[in-house]
């Protein structure tokens, strides 16, 4: 039976992340579109000023403050979405965090907290949304990466996660079914989003990070986001670029692995443009959050490829085959 799910204004949304890049981007729209959003992560300041400047203008807006690492955490944001407004019908699983460096460079600690967040932290999430969700039926969204397809140097125990956060959600997907659970699963892929991952990132180049080009704005993967909160979606790829990418990696697996290697570390390095000191490293603290990164780059605000994933695949298929059906009917006999 297909899965239904409630309009975005009839919705309470719980988001991880909540006070940086994708994670505020999907708080701040979700609340636009009239849902009640759990706003959690570790920064308290950040938290507190997000719900007074949102609850101002009239939005439904809880907040905990958590480390989605420990699980006795997210129990408690679960908690909070009850006591706040009864339960909640989405929970999108956004927090994460990184290191630009080689696998050796990077200290093993560094390797395991990399894992403790963006794999147990989307691990919890996902069994708690899913025991909360048994028999109302609602969304769980995850939010992955085009590295779920390919790897990339200087990010390895990035890399790692965003492809055991892939075989988690598959997994997660395939045992609800399994159970007639009435629970949506989809897997978020951005490409290069503009936020301020590089500056929260530890560093361990000899250069300031950043994200290769082309980048596009937080708000395209908010919309992956609250779209998935509506419409069941296996996966959603957020930016043609990153799209793009990962079909040249499954079609030519070693000529992108050549292309990596050659311009990778490079392309993730932007000298004398470090961005705000005030966002390095929170692998293991929180730092100053925002929407946006600080350095001086581009970033679309729209993908085209979003939206053609927006389409009902029955309608794409009729399309494909109407528009075949025309260009055979208008050659020449």
């Amino acid at each position: 039976m297909a899965i239904t799910l409630k309009p975005l204004r009839d919705q309470v949304i719980v988001v991880t992340g909540a006070t940086s890049g994708n994670g505020l981007a999907t708080v701040e729209e979700a609340v636009r579109r009239g849902a009640a959003v759990v706003a959690t992560a570790r920064n308290d300041a950040a938290l507190e000023a997000l719900r007074d400047r949102l609850s101002a203008d009239g939005g439904r807006i809880a907040i905990c403050a958590a480390d989605v690492s420990d699980m006795a955490a997210v129990e408690r944001v679960a908690a909070v979405a009850v006591a706040a407004f009864g339960g909640f019908d989405s929970w999108v699983n956004n927090a994460g965090t990184g290191t630009y460096g080689t696998l050796e460079q990077v200290p093993l600690a560094d390797h395991r907290r990399v894992f403790d967040v963006n794999y147990f932290g989307l691990l919890h999430g996902s069994l708690v949304a899913a025991r909360h969700l048994r028999g109302r039926g609602g969304a769980i969204v995850n939010v992955g990466s085009i590295l779920s397809n390919r790897a990339i140097v200087e990010q390895g125990p990035y890399c790692a996660t965003k492809h055991a956060v892939q075989a988690l959600t598959d997994t997660l997907r395939m045992e609800l079914e399994q159970e007639g659970a009435d629970i949506s699963v989809t897997l978020i892929k951005p490409g290069a989003i503009d936020t301020p991952f590089p500056e929260h990132a530890r560093n361990f180049m000899d250069q300031p990070p950043r994200l290769p080009p082309p980048l596009y704005a937080p708000s395209v993967v908010a919309d992956a986001v609250l779209f998935a909160c509506e419409t069941p979606r296996r996966t959603l790829y957020a930016g043609g670029a990153g799209f793009l990418s990962s079909v040249l990696s499954r079609a030519t697996p070693r000529l992108s692995d050549k292309i990596m290697e050659l311009v990778g570390t490079v392309a993730q390095q932007k000298p004398d443009d470090p961005g705000d000191p005030a966002r390095r490293d929170n692998l293991y603290a929180p730092r100053v959050d925002a929407l946006r990164g600080s350095q001086d780059v581009h970033a679309r605000t729209s993908s085209t490829v979003l939206q053609a994933q927006k389409i009902h695949p029955a309608v794409l298929v009729l399309g494909v085959l109407g528009a075949g059906i025309a260009v055979a009917l208008s050659r020449p006999k």
